[in-house]
């Protein structure tokens, strides 16, 4: 009985143990109204070290976020304060926030605030904003050592990116990550086409609140899948417009959406790269090569603050992650079927991230950091890589031509020669097979799927090279260049590029219902409207069966396409439910179009088309 006693009291303890949360053990946890100078308040919540004091000083940690900084109350502990577990270990002050309008902050609710430029004291934004939350910091919690960093993935990567406009002397560290730069070509379109896949957010950034929320004052408006094949949802909504009229016409967001078709007033007045300038601190950017929401955005601000701002200490991270998928370890790194190797996200946090903040906030921020200018990762060979710079100013760019052979190669055939497909938007080419991630908040695994399942409709082109003979290493941008006719007044051209393995590919165990044998891996892909072929801002009808020039361009890749592997363009005007359909008949606002509108379209390509990319030398 004795031992049974004893042996019950062991157990009793040693579960006690395991319910502790070292942050409450560690950190006292205190909430406050921040006032901002136009006497909004923004909810804060401050985790600060117990160990704090006069002999041991500490630097800020701060998230901004639309996103909720639950739990609430001074008495509910956070189980993380921050995503990477190296940072957290180390001891900083947290600090999250709830942005203007959203769950406890006071203020109305805007998508990407726009940038004031040239303030009175009246005006306020998201940099005033930060400003103000960083200078009531320092000033107000003891024994700070004057320091903050900021940090933020997605939305909350914009409004760090917006932050390093803050300007304020404490203000020493920002890292941006998978940062919205341009919701023209980040999130919601891409090149102005409707990104259909982003349908269902709708609900979480169109609906005011009206009064202090601790819950997702939204949730009942979200949208629930109708079956576990998510593509029956959109196959049976209709058009766009049915689907806005249906879901969303109280929905202010949307509604600024489908009353906004073209890059007008509204839409670049929230364009932050236009703002980036006079940046005195150190900024690393974050991205992922496979971020099916926000590619475009860290790529462009990291090159945006290196051209405006070239002696600040400016530096890009690049992995082969999905959304944010650096800030978490999954042991066996895979995008989809594609395994990257062990512990990426780890050997992120550890070797990249940690050190970031580390130096400029516990050691000397007026110094450089012994970090390279780009850390990117190499998607063909699977391994990291060192920049003096990106894009790397050692590679070289070249052509490679669509000829009407279907053959991808260097040298074009007779530019009169074109090849032919019929687009039909009433069978549309799908953007995945995987349709129980059609059900998901966002898309995410097309950005690396087999697309053998296109290679072989009629209406998706296709253009191979050989089998290559060396390695060939993609460094930088992609721009395709289409010459196309159509018999329609308006179309879309995707362009995707494709890692062709080869017909003896090993199996993976990890995945042994995946053929990994001539497995067409999606490389980098995007879409262009025709339409804003020559300018965003005014559309312009196609001229039926006249030659007209559609440049598309893909954003930066690092992969290198291994001997033996083909590298594969294929060309195509759908791309459903990914991307919402255009009739192919020139509207002056596409988004209202009906199913009245759709029109059968035969297009030509060219054999003068071709993809310029940069290779590595």
């Amino acid at each position: 009985m004795k031992k049974f006693l004893v042996l019950f009291c062991v157990i009793t303890v040693s579960f006690g143990f395991a319910q502790t949360n070292p942050i409450e053990d560690n950190f006292t946890k205190k909430e406050v109204y921040i006032p901002m100078r136009d006497g909004t308040k923004l909810f804060t919540i401050i985790y600060t070290p117990k160990d704090i004091s006069k002999g041991k000083k500490y630097p800020f940690i701060m998230n901004r976020t639309c996103y909720s900084i639950a739990p609430y109350g001074e008495n509910n502990f956070r189980k993380k304060l921050n995503p990477n577990k190296f940072i957290e270990k180390e001891k900083y002050i947290f600090v999250f926030q709830d942005v203007r309008g959203r769950y406890m902050s006071e203020g109305t609710f805007t998508n990407m605030t726009p940038q004031v430029d040239h303030k009175t004291k009246k005006d306020v934004d998201e940099s005033t904003d930060t400003y103000d939350t960083v200078d009531w910091l320092v000033k107000n919690v003891q024994n700070n050592n004057g320091k903050v960093g900021q940090y933020g993935t997605s939305y909350p990567g914009f409004y760090t990116a917006v932050g390093t406009l803050a300007h304020h002397p404490a203000l020493v560290a920002s890292s941006p990550q998978a940062p919205i730069s341009d919701f023209w070509f980040d999130d919601f379109h891409h090149n102005g086409a409707f990104l259909m896949g982003y349908f269902k957010t709708f609900p979480v950034f169109g609906v005011q609140k009206t009064k202090p929320e601790k819950e997702s004052w939204f949730a009942d408006k979200m949208i629930k899948p109708t079956s576990d094949d998510g593509y029956l949802f959109y196959k049976n909504m209709g058009t766009l417009k049915d689907g806005v009229d249906r879901y969303y016409k109280d929905n202010f967001f949307m509604q600024e959406v489908v009353n906004h078709p073209n890059y007008d007033e509204f839409w670049q007045k929230r364009n932050l790269l236009p703002h980036l300038k006079n940046i005195n601190h150190a900024v690393m950017t974050v991205g992922g090569w496979f971020d099916a929401e926000d590619l475009a955005g860290p790529l462009n601000i990291y090159k945006t603050i290196e051209k405006n701002n070239p002696k600040a200490k400016n530096t890009i991270v690049m992995g082969p992650f999905s959304h944010g998928g650096w800030n978490y370890d999954s042991g066996k790194h895979f995008h989809n079927d594609i395994y990257f190797g062990d512990s990426i996200a780890t050997f992120y946090q550890r070797n990249i991230e940690q050190p970031f903040f580390h130096h400029y906030l516990k050691e000397d921020s007026k110094t450089a950091a012994k970090l390279p200018e780009a850390y990117m990762f190499d998607t063909g060979k699977k391994e990291w890589k060192t920049f003096d710079n990106w894009p790397p100013k050692s590679a070289e760019k070249q052509n490679y031509f669509l000829n009407s052979t279907g053959i991808l190669s260097k040298k074009g055939d007779d530019p009169k020669r074109v090849s032919i497909y019929f687009s039909d938007p009433e069978k549309p080419v799908l953007s995945s097979e995987n349709y129980k991630d059609m059900n998901g908040f966002t898309p995410r695994n097309y950005m690396s799927e087999d697309q053998r399942f296109a290679s072989y409709r009629p209406d998706v082109l296709t253009f191979t090279t050989d089998i290559l003979d060396n390695d060939v290493t993609f460094a930088g941008e992609i721009l395709t260049k289409l010459k196309i006719a159509s018999t329609s007044t308006d179309a879309d051209f995707v362009v995707k590029l494709i890692d062709v393995y080869p017909a003896d590919e090993k199996a993976n165990p990890d995945k042994p219902n995946v053929i990994y044998a001539n497995y067409h891996q999606m490389v980098r892909s995007e879409i262009m409207p025709a339409r804003f072929r020559n300018s965003f801002e005014k559309p312009e009808a196609l001229t039926p069966n006249k030659e007209e020039i559609v440049n598309v361009k893909l954003q930066d890749v690092l992969h290198t396409f291994k001997k033996g592997h083909k590298i594969q363009v294929q060309v195509q005007s759908t791309w459903f439910p990914l991307m919402a359909i255009n009739p192919q008949k020139f509207l002056d606002n596409p988004y209202m179009a009906t199913k009245a509108d759709y029109q059968k379209a035969e297009i030509k390509v060219s054999s003068g088309s071709s993809i310029e990319f940069d290779v590595l030398k």
